[in-house]
């Protein structure tokens, strides 16, 4: 299950990436977010709705704003860069958090986590050469995502001490819904209204792919396999989602992968790898 989760959520860039050629970003988003939260309601509302008090307002902010922000870093910069390339990026959150975490929880990180995240940054700086050159270059699409990186790990340290406090569903629901309001308002003032060329036949199945598979069948299978596996093993599993997305990037999108950029991601996957076992 956690490594069909992984695959599910490796696809998700790809599907993701040819939506955007039709919906733009914060459209696609508010709509994914507010299928979610009803999915969610009607799955789980016995457990959600003891836990809207006026204690859950402030987590709700904090875990809402800092996943918006993470998923409109990263959904703008993929229209501009290749999926697999986006996910290793992306991936860099994982070296992040330690160090989130020692800001926000006082919790020192480990020497490893040292070593993973100069690893991390030393496969930043080969993904960001020129093929042919010497010369770093990283695209806005790249910052971008690289940001997406940063606010994500915010976002993973602050759901581990909300988590904690109220039920997991429940701050998985609000997290949602303030989201999913943000990308509705942005939606509304920056991006053009839906059209027809959203009722495509290639468009729906990409949106409910997002939708049903990434979002909901990805999150139950990786509640059920995380209660049969080692957290330290499961981190390691779903780790793969990376490579998943780069291999089904080559296949179906023509990613072309040149020497560098493979080095890159090799020592980005190192480091997280690393950090995922620093846990145990």
């Amino acid at each position: 299950m956690l490594l069909c989760c992984a695959a599910l959520w490796g696809g998700s860039y790809l599907v993701a990436k040819i939506a955007l050629d039709t919906i733009p970003a914060q459209w696609l988003m508010a709509m994914r977010m507010v299928g979610s939260c009803a999915i969610m309601f009607a799955l789980f509302h016995r457990s959600i709705i003891p836990a809207l008090t006026p204690r859950i307002i402030l987590p709700a902010l904090a875990v809402g704003l800092t996943y918006w922000g993470t998923m409109v870093a990263q959904t703008i910069g993929l229209k501009t860069i290749d999926p697999g390339r986006s996910a290793f990026l992306t991936a860099s959150y994982c070296v992040l958090t330690p160090f989130v975490a020692w800001i926000v929880s006082r919790a020192r990180p480990k020497a490893v986590n040292l070593v993973a995240a100069v690893i991390c940054l030393a496969g930043v700086g080969f993904v960001a050469l020129k093929p042919g050159s010497s010369s770093l270059a990283l695209s806005s699409g790249d910052l971008l995502t690289l940001a997406c990186a940063v606010i994500f790990s915010f976002n993973l340290t602050l759901l581990g001490v909300y988590a904690k406090r109220f039920h997991p569903i429940a701050v998985t629901f609000v997290q949602f819904a303030v989201a999913g309001v943000m990308f509705l308002i942005g939606a509304l003032i920056t991006e053009p209204a839906p059209s027809g060329a959203w009722l495509a036949p290639g468009v729906i199945a990409s949106f409910l792919y997002l939708l049903l598979g990434a979002t909901t069948a990805a999150q139950i299978m990786q509640n059920i396999g995380l209660a049969h596996v080692p957290a330290s093993s499961a981190s390691i599993i779903m780790c793969t989602e990376s490579l998943f997305s780069v291999g089904f990037s080559a296949l179906f999108w023509s990613e072309r992968i040149g020497w560098t950029s493979l080095v890159g991601f090799a020592l980005i996957f190192a480091a997280v790898l690393m950090s995922v076992t620093a846990k145990r």
